[in-house]
């Protein structure tokens, strides 16, 4: 058994896998890393091996407590991908991108894909039928949208996630859920269209905590799976031991 951990900026998503089987997921913060990996390890004695990919700030101190009970495996820029990384500045790729796009390229051989990971931010990622890495885009994802019009403005009020009644909406709050939610329904599907215009035999991926609600109300046809990062670091793993 292999546990997967994605470390975020406040949470970590957590996954016990038996080969490509998720057994069980489990998320927390950040500040709970020990106390949490120490209960998972105690739950499922036969995990070997904690792979992690982190875009937070994981102390080393943290991860000494497990040397000699597991081996520690981290993904970082400098272990081999299975894609041509062509962006331009590649140092700069975030690893939980480089993630998303190796599990893309192991999981749906011989076809362009567009990974979505709605998450903080939405970031977009495009792979290609030839297994090269060419970028995609970053913009503000569903929370930063909300808290940045009630940190920028004098006036609008910080609002929960809720769906618009209508794409007109007749109250200020109604107003903002409607330019959040379908402002970013029509980002998506336009950055899709766009791509789709220009390249065929594509597969498009949903992936963050926010994929299932975007998901239903997308035109596009999509996959959607909020799990898709912790499988593709299993994946990622076992591609890059066998190398």
């Amino acid at each position: 058994m292999i546990l997967t951990i994605d470390v975020g900026n406040t949470q970590i998503k957590s996954a016990v896998f038996e080969q490509d089987t998720l057994i069980e997921k489990f998320v927390f913060l950040l500040s709970d890393f020990q106390i949490s990996i120490e209960k998972i390890l105690k739950k499922f004695e036969k995990i070997s091996v904690l792979v992690i990919s982190s875009v937070g700030k994981l102390e080393n101190e943290a991860l000494n407590v497990f040397f000699g009970k597991v081996k520690i495996y981290i993904i970082d820029r400098d272990k081999v991908f299975p894609f041509v990384n062509n962006y331009a500045t590649p140092n700069t790729l975030g690893i939980d991108r480089a993630v998303l796009a190796s599990g893309a390229v192991l999981q749906y051989p011989n076809q362009n894909r567009l990974v979505i990971d709605a998450g903080t931010c939405v970031t977009y990622d495009f792979i290609d039928a030839q297994n090269v890495y060419h970028g995609g885009a970053i913009s503000p994802g569903i929370r930063l949208r909300y808290e940045a019009m009630h940190n920028y403005t004098a006036k609008l009020p910080l609002l929960e996630l809720n769906e618009p009644e209508n794409i007109v909406g007749n109250s200020t709050k109604e107003s903002m859920h409607s330019g959040v939610v379908n402002g970013l329904t029509f980002e998506i599907d336009g950055y899709i269209d766009a791509l789709k215009s220009k390249n065929e035999n594509f597969i498009i991926i949903l992936t963050g905590g926010d994929a299932n609600f975007l998901a239903k109300r997308l035109k596009n046809t999509i996959f959607a799976n909020s799990n898709f990062l912790l499988e593709s670091l299993n994946h990622t793993f076992q591609f890059q031991i066998k190398k």
